[in-house]
């Protein structure tokens, strides 16, 4: 399978703002982002949540513009816009038809680089993400996430929940709001990415009068590396099911075996075909919800598999998971089922990428972590050339040593794990 090869441009402001464009000629739409190198593992302890409420108040409105205006500016040209944050990034995008791409930047500029702050939005906003916060506690697949970050994380802003706490955000202020915008929303942390039907020429003309100005100044951080810390944590709640996080360390986002683990991934539970999905829900019928996630970050990484299932089969689910981790370290995968997971993977890559918001995606995270215009054909040829050894080295290095971490949230009190269901040895 062969995708042709992208034309990405890349050029770097005079104050340090990095600009991508990827040309689409064949579509009328354009995708447009701005990126924040900076994401909650960079905030202050003390103010706990405030990258993702910073991107909220970027939406209620800047100098000249309400939050009102700021909907209908994007609303009457049929635009679509979104903005997240992330713990490693935050990005701000729109989607528009490429004749309103001047526009749309005019606005997206406007918000991210002059924010309000007023006061009484702020008190409005702490009320919604509040209220976000209560919507995670409430939400018991995205809660034992959160736990389990939290301890295999352990004093580390990575097990920090991005959202922040209800003390932390009632906390903020309007003069920290400003001081993190002013040390965060600086030039050399700052990624424009546009694609579509966009000319690079014309689009670097439009950033520059808008981002030209922006300050070069950026602060030192001190970013150490996570500890992980296995655990156990069992965490009584009156629940109809019983939610499992297990997990173990895994590769960073540079490392050489990524395109393996995440072939490894897909084969363990990343589609309907995958062997946790087939084992626990159609073999055994102990879940509805069972899945596989690789999360990498610049430092560290995480494998972790989740399953939802009756209180009282919790401890039948672990085992399970646990005897398909040693087996992938005991038996090479069969080359046809290998081959499933990585046609599996090119489908939904070069599918993922027929979009001009997913191409924009993608050229600014490569950016992020240092990938300058990585090319689609080299990631397609990195998943393409998994074999059965990579498989099992990476299987080994992941889960043949010491034993899994885990997060049981339910109505289960008094459950025990031990070695027997999670030693992976």
């Amino acid at each position: 399978m062969t995708q042709s090869a992208p034309s990405i441009h890349r050029e770097v402001l005079a104050n340090g703002v990095r600009l991508l464009t990827e040309p689409m000629p064949h579509v009328r739409s354009a995708s447009l982002g701005v990126w924040l190198a900076r994401g909650s593992r960079h905030e202050p302890p003390a103010h706990a949540g405030i990258a993702h409420f910073v991107e909220h108040m970027l939406f209620k409105g800047s100098a000249t513009r309400t939050a009102e205006d700021i909907a209908q500016a994007i609303d009457s040209i049929g635009g679509q816009m979104d903005a997240f944050t992330s713990k490693e990034y935050a990005g701000y995008y729109f989607k528009v038809l490429d004749a309103h791409l001047p526009r749309a930047l005019d606005v997206l500029a406007d918000l991210v680089l002059h924010p309000a702050f007023r006061p009484e939005d702020i008190a409005r906003e702490q009320k919604v993400v509040v209220e976000e916060i209560k919507m995670v506690d409430d939400t018991p697949d995205d809660l034992v996430h959160e736990l389990f970050a939290a301890q295999f994380w352990e004093a580390h802003a990575l097990g920090r929940p991005i959202l922040g706490s209800k003390a932390s955000v009632e906390a903020l202020t309007a003069a920290a709001l400003h001081d993190y915008f002013a040390s965060a929303y600086v030039a050399p942390h700052l990624v424009v990415a546009a694609a579509g039907h966009v000319d690079p020429t014309d689009i670097r003309a439009l950033v520059e009068s808008r981002f030209g100005a922006l300050p070069a100044m950026v602060e030192s951080l001190a970013a150490a590396p996570p500890r992980i810390v296995p655990h156990v944590l069992v965490h009584q709640k009156d629940l109809e099911q019983g939610h499992v996080c297990l997990g173990v360390e895994a590769f960073a986002h540079d490392h050489p075996d990524r395109h393996a683990s995440y072939v490894l991934n897909t084969l363990l539970g990343g589609a309907m075909s995958s062997r946790l999905f087939q084992t626990i829900r159609e073999r055994h019928g102990l879940a509805y919800a069972v899945y596989s996630g690789f999360t990498a970050y610049r430092d560290s990484g995480s494998f972790t598999v989740y399953a939802g299932c009756a209180n009282e089969a919790v401890r039948d689910v672990v085992s399970l998971v646990a005897d398909e981790l040693r087996r992938l370290v005991r038996e090479p995968v069969a080359h046809e089922e290998l081959q499933r997971a990585k046609d599996h993977m090119l489908g939904s890559v070069v599918l993922g990428l027929e979009g001009t918001s997913s191409r924009m995606t993608h050229i600014a995270r490569q950016e992020i972590y240092g990938e300058h215009a990585l090319g689609y054909d080299e990631a397609l040829a990195g998943i393409a050339a998994v074999t059965q050894e990579d498989l099992q080295r990476v299987a080994t290095d992941l889960f043949g040593r010491g034993r899994l971490s885990a997060t049981v949230l339910g109505d289960v009190e008094g459950l025990t794990l031990g070695d027997s269901e999670l030693a992976l040895q």
